[in-house]
């Protein structure tokens, strides 16, 4: 038999328990360190158009952050692909600033936030595949003399 007193603090960790379970779980990002952490980070966001809408660009922009990680000023687009029609580069331009809208703030550490405070950054977004690099000309190896 119950008593009395057992029977709120029963409850009291049906609720908790409940509110653990449907509660909604937010994980904090990870803090970036590193200017490649925060190159992995907004690639990580970059979602380019499709290629019914823009054929395959690059593109580069150059982006300064405050301490925070908050964007400092414009953000600039600084390279194009020259091969680019006028609706590719405009296509790409809009998804680079969703981009950088979907991930700032980014969650600096103190010691990276003070490195890169004010200073531009420039981050290229790739989509054009690349021609195969040529073969390695090994003249360093000795000939086979037969």
């Amino acid at each position: 038999m119950a008593t009395p007193r057992s029977k709120p603090l029963s409850w009291f960790a049906a609720a908790l328990l409940w509110s653990g379970l449907c509660g909604e779980v937010r994980a904090e990002p990870a803090a970036l360190d590193s200017l490649r952490d925060i190159v992995v980070r907004l690639h990580s966001c970059w979602k380019p158009p499709p290629l019914s809408v823009a054929n395959p660009t690059d593109i580069t922009v150059v982006v300064s952050f405050n301490r925070e990680g908050s964007i400092l000023g414009h953000p600039r687009i600084t390279y194009e692909s020259e091969k680019a029609s006028d609706a590719d580069r405009l296509a790409y331009r809009i998804a680079v600033m969703e981009t950088l809208q979907r991930c700032t703030p980014l969650p600096f550490t103190e010691g990276l936030g003070g490195a890169v405070a004010g200073r531009p950054l420039a981050i290229p977004f790739r989509t054009r595949k690349r021609p195969p690099k040529p073969d390695e000309k090994r003249a360093w190896l000795i000939q086979k003399i037969l």
